[in-house]
């Protein structure tokens, strides 16, 4: 099994909008605007944040995206963390949340944040394990106002 992380890249917009949609279905509750990605909307956040895609055997089967947020210099969110369907189960989005926790320590970032969405609770315990905390006082820049508040997470990259 050959498994690569790599940063993405403009051109990866397509595959990236693919890859979410495809990770998203039957697993995200449909009103999740993360079924209606595209291409566009993924280039502007590579444009203003980045992304990694993973790889296995040389084929993407999942990516991860953050973003600055602009009023908190030295603050990321994750988001639109996605693993195909086939490959669940594996611990494969390990390597893409540590992809983007390493990056942001090259990066001299100060916090890395996520939500967990309000009907996926058990993966506050999978985020735990990687260090992160509930942060309740918190809410996340991109929630969907159509849907119930996810939980914010952070965690501390200052040393």
């Amino acid at each position: 099994m050959d498994l690569r992380v790599r940063e993405a890249t403009k051109d990866d917009a397509r595959l990236i909008a693919e890859l979410t949609r495809a990770a998203w279905a039957g697993k995200v509750s449909v009103t999740s605007s993360g079924h209606r990605e595209t291409a566009v909307i993924v280039a502007e956040n590579l444009r203003d944040g980045g992304g990694f895609v993973l790889e296995l055997d040389q084929r993407a089967v999942g990516s991860v995206r953050w973003l600055p947020l602009e009023a908190e210099p030295g603050v990321w969110e994750v988001c639109r963390m996605g693993v195909l369907p086939e490959h669940r189960g594996t611990n494969l989005s390990q390597h893409l949340l540590e992809a983007v926790i390493h990056h942001g320590l090259a990066a001299g970032v100060q916090e890395v944040r996520l939500a967990v969405r309000a009907d996926q609770p058990k993966l506050i315990d999978f985020y735990t394990a990687y260090e992160f905390e509930l942060a309740e006082a918190l809410e996340y820049s991109h929630a969907n106002p159509l849907e119930p508040a996810p939980f914010v997470m952070r965690r501390s990259l200052r040393h």
